[in-house]
């Protein structure tokens, strides 16, 4: 399982914008289709529990777990 840290990389290597910097990081980015996908990440650098990133894998991020180990 990646860690917060991996994640955060993940979203600044991906275009993703930094929008809000508070207790959590908090990410945007505008689709070519007009979606925007909305998410934050934790200031923690533990691993992320499974089920946990299952859910963002599926619905924040929207992409494959082989498209994220090649971009983080």
């Amino acid at each position: 399982m990646p860690t917060w840290k991996e994640l955060k990389r993940f979203y600044e290597r991906d275009n993703w914008e930094l929008y809000k910097n508070t207790d959590h990081y908090f990410f945007r980015k505008r689709m070519s289709n007009g979606e925007l996908k909305r998410t934050k990440v934790s200031r923690g650098s533990k691993e992320i529990p499974r089920n946990l990133w299952e859910e963002i894998l599926r619905r924040q991020l929207k992409v494959t777990e082989e498209y994220f180990n090649s971009t983080k």
